[in-house]
């Protein structure tokens, strides 16, 4: 599996190669992590935002689907004892309905062959009145074009399925059914927009 194989250069495209858009994503995250929230994070990678989510919140499970993302995650994260971590699949979620207050899954979803299963899964997991972030990469550059640095990461095997601009990411989410959704842009070499969800309270 490509993610196995990048498990241990990953954090050198986040935090060198891409470091203003990971800087600022963290930051983004830091503000949207309350003190009392159980977390839900698929696709932890690394434990990049792991990292973050762990230090603001009750209880975080974090799962991805590559056990060598895992290894290192934990590793990461290994001064925490609020975070467990599991190997887990976005599409299939093991958890009940309304089993978190927040739901994060970032940066994957241009990843996936069944994006929309996937936000039916988060959506399913989230309580109501929680939150659903999930930031995600622009990959197309306004003319059309996959951006240079996400360019040579596909060639080098990462599989994507989708490259969104900010427009195509909104009217993506849209066709989900989400029409209220805040975006903040994290600007970089690869730029990223966490959109944000914020489930109703209503049946």
């Amino acid at each position: 599996m490509f993610w196995d194989k990048v498990a241990g250069v990953y954090d050198i495209f986040a935090k060198v190669i891409n470091r203003k858009t990971h800087k600022k994503l963290c930051a983004v995250m830091e503000g949207l992590i309350q003190p009392t929230d159980e977390v839900l994070e698929c696709a932890c990678g690394t434990g990049l935002l792991t990292k973050v989510i762990v230090g603001k919140c009750k209880h975080l499970i974090a799962t991805d689907f590559s056990e060598k993302m895992l290894k290192k995650a934990r590793k990461n994260c290994s001064g925490y004892h609020n975070v467990e971590f599991r190997k887990g699949n976005i599409l299939q979620l093991d958890y009940p309905d309304e089993s978190f207050d927040v739901v994060v899954a970032a940066n994957v979803i241009h990843l996936l062959d069944e994006p929309y299963k996937a936000l039916e899964e988060l959506d399913r997991v989230c309580r109501k009145g929680g939150r659903m972030i999930i930031p995600t990469y622009m990959n197309e550059t306004d003319k059309g074009e996959m951006n240079a640095v996400s360019n040579a990461i596909g060639k080098a095997g990462a599989d994507f399925k989708r490259e969104f601009t900010l427009r195509s990411y909104q009217a993506f989410l849209e066709q989900a059914g989400y029409k209220k959704v805040e975006y903040t842009w994290c600007d970089g070499r690869v730029p990223c927009a966490a959109a944000v969800i914020q489930k109703s309270r209503e049946p």
